[in-house]
């Protein structure tokens, strides 16, 4: 079975714009995340006792704004140690985790409450953390189907907020860049994003290009900030590339290197 029609066997039923109801896609039990750090997450006492109270999708936003300073999935310094304990501490068996990040807790949260369209965009328009808008994308890329991805995302392309997605700072970009990284990229600081298709991909980073070339005619060079080439972590020059020519070996490259790396970090169990 060729990738295209794998996918449109994966893809649910289109569903018009103007209906709140969001589709999932992929795996509606796990979210698509990996699934040691959905094990972290699920045994955290964070969690399983602290947002266990959270009940409403405002209470949640009110909880991120206070606790979530980092988008990485493991607290700073705590990858690969067993034994921790602590707010998001690791489960019991799960040595090669860590602390699972109060950031991915709460985005699971998120996911528990099956957000709709409007809260979706809710995240995405608010005003009061950065760190608010970037979990409603994360949730957009953990769990829409990859041909919905460039449209949920077009309009923030150009996005100026700073934000710091590292543990432990040093790695500040905008929304923008944030946004194109998880548009190309399969890597997210130790973890992968769901994979996009191929052919899905290639259009993505068509219309990018495409973006980019409007930008160009109707802005000076100088307000475009893409790159945030010194976030650091492993794939994060978040929007470098972004207006790229499509190129096949690349990917494939990636690819192979995420899956050799995802076998060593996590073992073939775990995948």
């Amino acid at each position: 079975m060729s990738e295209v029609e794998e996918f449109s066997q994966q893809k649910p039923a289109k569903t018009g714009k103007q209906h709140n109801i969001l589709p999932i896609w992929g795996n509606e039990q796990t979210m698509n995340l990996n699934p040691l750090i959905l094990a972290n997450i699920q045994g955290s006492s964070y969690f399983k006792v602290h947002l266990f109270k959270l009940k409403t999708y405002h209470e949640v936003v009110d909880e991120i704004y206070y606790q979530v300073k980092h988008l990485e999935p493991w607290e700073r310094g705590s990858r690969k140690t067993a034994g921790q304990t602590g707010m998001c501490g690791g489960v019991r068996g799960v040595g090669a985790g860590g602390i699972v990040s109060t950031a991915f807790c709460l985005l699971y949260k998120l996911y528990t409450l099956r957000l709709t369209r409007k809260q979706v965009n809710g995240l995405l328009q608010h005003s009061d953390s950065p760190y608010i808008r970037a979990l409603g994308f994360m949730y957009i890329r953990y769990t829409q189907p990859p041909a919905d991805l460039f449209d949920w995302y077009a309009d923030y392309l150009d996005d100026e907020e700073e934000i710091d997605p590292r543990a432990g700072g040093g790695g500040s970009t905008t929304i923008g860049a944030l946004v194109r990284q998880m548009l190309i990229k399969l890597d997210w600081f130790s973890t992968l994003f769901p994979r996009i298709p191929v052919p899905i991909q290639k259009q993505i980073e068509q219309k990018l290009a495409e973006h980019n070339r409007q930008t160009s005619a109707t802005k000076p060079a100088a307000n475009y900030r893409g790159g945030g080439g010194n976030n650091g972590n492993g794939g994060n020059s978040a929007g470098s590339g972004g207006g790229g020519a499509y190129n096949p070996s690349r990917m494939d490259s990636d690819r192979r290197e995420h899956d050799d790396r995802d076998r060593r970090d996590y073992g073939e169990s775990d995948r």
